[in-house]
């Protein structure tokens, strides 16, 4: 691709700018190579203004800065973030335009929503593909993930490979900090969905109030809404924006659908989805309450999207889980272990509201809160493990470059008025082999945090670990 049609594609004058065979856009000087363009973004520990010439030696045809950087061939431009998305996006051609596109955003739910979602799709013939946390899809193509949501750069490569697979959707989990940090800008949805939110990543955003504009970019960028108005902060997402809403509600009748008869059983959950005249049975072979918000979210996404609804509630009736969102670990006991993801307060509180309507006997939770990041919700998991928990072990997660043991004392201050037995084990497999030996017949050990991460982060290495192996070589 040439340089001239790089920037058309992406809006920009070619005035004053040398053309140029274009190889890649990148931020990271490090890629800069010959025929890349480098796009200057000012990090929290490194401004990549700062690279700009080295990135000139190394081969760049173009620097895109918001300062004089002094390179030969430079573009001005007012956000060096939304540059290099939009530039991304033209040199794949702009794929995310030939793709029907559905985001998904909110603290908890996003994943299993959007693989709920591709689920209903593809029993309905729709070639489909998924961004997201777990992993990234074209069709049935697996390509690994590193972040919920993608580098522009990456992001576009995978909208490239979807719409040359014949993919007709996309659906894909938006986070708050690829929204603020511009990696979505100039993608337009045809839905976008809203979960809940509640306290996580204040670590980055600084305030809650941040936290909500950030989700609420996703909003001032789609044609139709799909919003959970057992939520508060769905007023907020929806404020001041264009888009036509349709609100989902397990809790009340106003709402546009609404989940009826919500019956809870350790295979899964069922209920009546009821919205605008029409009614159909939603048979889930997932337990838990947050599965109906989940499932609910996906179904109306869809009917939004034009499926038809009794089509829509079959397809979601055939479903399966998703990988680390409570899971049920094969074991040879006649007590049952579960991992899952949740690594906020809320998400917490959901899985042991959950499991506690399926709950024989005890509920065992090992849990432990991350290294560098909000640490204002430590204590509250502490206390929210206490008080819906028959038995807490409070241990390591991905302790960062924090002490593990300073972490696991901070989780452990919000038990200190707790009315069941606390046990703090820092070693994660020590911790998990302690709940073991614990389990009595019809308990639930919950390994809570982890889900589908097969990693530990200790100081800034990231090493292999698995819960489910863990688990496999403690009862082997």
């Amino acid at each position: 691709m040439n340089l001239y049609t790089l920037l058309q594609g992406a809006g920009y004058s070619t005035d004053g700018i040398a053309d140029a065979e274009v190889t890649l856009v990148t931020e990271d000087s490090r890629k800069a190579e010959k025929g890349s363009v480098f796009v200057c973004v000012k990090g929290a520990r490194f401004d990549g203004h700062d690279a700009a010439v080295s990135a000139v030696e190394s081969g760049a045809v173009l620097v895109v800065a918001e300062r004089d950087t002094g390179a030969k061939n430079q573009l001005i431009v007012s956000d060096t973030r939304e540059a290099f998305s939009l530039l991304s996006a033209s040199f794949f051609g702009n794929p995310a335009e030939k793709l029907r596109l559905v985001g998904v955003t909110g603290t908890n739910g996003k994943t299993t929503t959007c693989f709920l979602l591709k689920s209903i799709f593809e029993s309905l013939g729709k070639n489909t593909g998924l961004v997201g946390t777990v992993k990234n899809m074209v069709g049935d193509v697996e390509y690994p993930a590193r972040l919920t949501t993608p580098d522009p750069f990456e992001l576009n490569s995978l909208f490239a490979k979807m719409v040359e697979a014949g993919c007709e959707f996309c659906v894909m989990e938006v986070s708050s900090q690829a929204l603020a940090q511009q990696r979505v800008a100039g993608v337009h949805y045809e839905v976008a969905a809203f979960t809940n939110l509640t306290q996580d990543h204040l670590d980055y955003h600084g305030t809650f109030e941040n936290y909500i504009a950030a989700k609420h970019k996703l909003f001032e960028n789609c044609d139709k809404a799909v919003v959970n108005a057992d939520d508060e902060a769905y007023k907020s997402m929806i404020e001041g924006t264009s888009c036509s809403v349709a609100t989902c509600s397990a809790l009340r009748d106003s709402a546009d659908y609404s989940a009826k008869n919500i019956e809870h059983k350790p295979g899964g959950v069922s209920y009546f989805l009821v919205g605008r005249g029409k009614l159909e049975r939603i048979k889930m072979r997932i337990p838990g309450g947050f599965t109906v918000y989940n499932s609910m979210t996906a179904a109306v996404c869809a009917i939004q999207l034009g499926l038809p609804f009794a089509d829509v509630a079959a397809a979601l009736s055939q479903a399966t889980g998703v990988p680390g969102r409570i899971e049920v670990v094969p074991t040879d006991t006649d007590y049952t272990v579960i991992i899952d993801y949740a690594h906020s307060p809320d998400g917490l509180q959901n899985i042991l509201a959950s499991l506690r309507k399926i709950a024989q006997a005890r509920i065992i939770t090992v849990f432990g809160c991350g290294g560098d990041r909000d640490r204002t919700k430590r204590p509250l998991m502490g206390q929210i493990a206490a008080d819906m928990s028959d038995f807490v072990v409070v241990t390591s997660d991905n302790p960062r470059t924090e002490d593990p043991e300073a972490i696991v004392n901070e989780v452990a201050d919000g038990t200190k008025n707790a009315k069941v037995p606390v046990v703090t084990i820092v070693d994660r497999t020590q911790a998990i082999e302690f709940a073991l030996g614990e389990a009595k017949a019809g308990d639930i050990v919950l390994l809570a945090g982890k889900g589908h991460e097969t990693y530990q982060i200790i100081g800034t290495e990231k090493i292999h670990y698995d819960e489910r192996e863990i688990v496999k070589n403690i009862l082997g």
